[in-house]
Formats: C-alpha cells, structure tokens, sequence
C-alpha cells in the first residue's frame, strides 16, 4: 500500500474545493454552501496563524474574506489553482485590515491638558508605551512603516509582510532596516529637545 504525501492530499483538496465552486457557479447551491464552509475552516487556519496577536478579530475578518470570495466569484477561472486566487483576495483583506487597525488606534488618545488632569484615564506603562510606539511610527511612509508593523511588532516573516504589502521581499527588509533608523534619528531628536 502506498502512502499519500501531503504534497497529494493537497491536490486532492484543492481539485475538491475547486469542483465544488465550479458546480456552485453553475447553480448547485448545495455545492456552493460546501464551498464555503469547507473554505471557511481553511482561511480561519490561514487567518489565524497571522493574526496571533488579536485572535477575537478572526471570525470577522474571515466573514469579510468569505463575502469578497462570494463577490468575486464571477472572475475566478477554472484553468487557475483556486488556492492562488483566494490566497491573493484573503491578502488584499488582511492588509485593508492592518491599515484599518492602524487607523483606528491612531485616534486612542487620551483626552487630557497639559498636567494630565482633564480627563485622563489611569494607564500602566505598556499602554502609553504602545501609544508612543504608534505616535513614532505614524511618522514613517508606509513602506517602512508597514514592514515594522507587520515583521517586529505582529511576528510576521519577511515573505508574509511581503505578500500582504505587495513589497518585495527585499523591500520589505530595506524598509525595516530604514524605519529603525528613522525611529532613532526621531527618538534622539525628541531627546534632545528635552534637554534643551
């Protein structure tokens, strides 16, 4: 008997996942649900295993994945791997998502006066900590910004932070490099601001 790698069981699930599309776009709704769910179980793992850091936001990502899959399907053609295209849509969402979520935590700040007393909430360390960390890097363009983000902060590798970007993977690097020393430059200018 011969044993199946998982070079094959991929194959046989993608050939799987595939029929089921193509019966669903020709009107096999029962095919179509199968599709989704058993897709689904896919991009949870896939989503999950990048967004570490925030797992409660997995479901809803997935649920935006799923409804661009859904919106796209008329696009998707039966001599292409279906794994590729779903991976580039699932990408497109995830990095919408990350700049999303760098929008939104850019307007967490507390609402104070220069004494700290208006309204100031009580925060322990890493909290403000993680706020300048954004203040700082809202001051970087995007392309050393992201690779920052996504390789120092959310454990990210080169190549993921590349895929979801759209950089090279030596631009990914470069951008790293780059934005660190940025940082410094800021970091030492702050400083020495204080000291004046």
């Amino acid at each position: 008997m011969q044993r199946t790698t998982s070079q094959e069981v991929l194959i046989a699930r993608e050939a799987q996942l595939q029929a089921l599309l193509l019966r669903g776009m020709d009107g096999d709704g029962r095919a179509y649900r199968e599709f989704l769910t058993e897709l689904g179980s896919h991009l949870r793992a896939f989503l999950g295993r990048r967004l570490r850091q925030r797992p409660g936001e997995v479901e809803d990502l997935l649920q935006e994945v799923l409804l661009a899959v859904h919106n796209a399907r008329h696009t998707y053609r039966a001599d292409q791997p279906l794994t590729a295209w779903v991976q580039a849509i699932a990408c497109y969402k995830l990095a919408d998502h990350f700049r999303a979520f760098a929008r939104r935590e850019s307007l967490h700040y507390p609402l104070a006066d220069d004494e700290g007393e208006l309204l100031a909430v009580e925060e322990g360390e890493p909290a403000q900590a993680s706020r300048d960390l954004g203040k700082l890097l809202r001051q970087l363009p995007d392309k050393q910004r992201l690779p920052i983000v996504h390789v120092k902060l959310e454990g990210l590798s080169v190549e993921q932070t590349a895929s979801l970007t759209g950089l090279s993977s030596s631009a990914v690097k470069v951008g790293i490099h780059r934005g660190l020393k940025a940082l410094a430059a800021i970091i030492r200018g702050l400083r020495s601001d204080e000291h004046q």
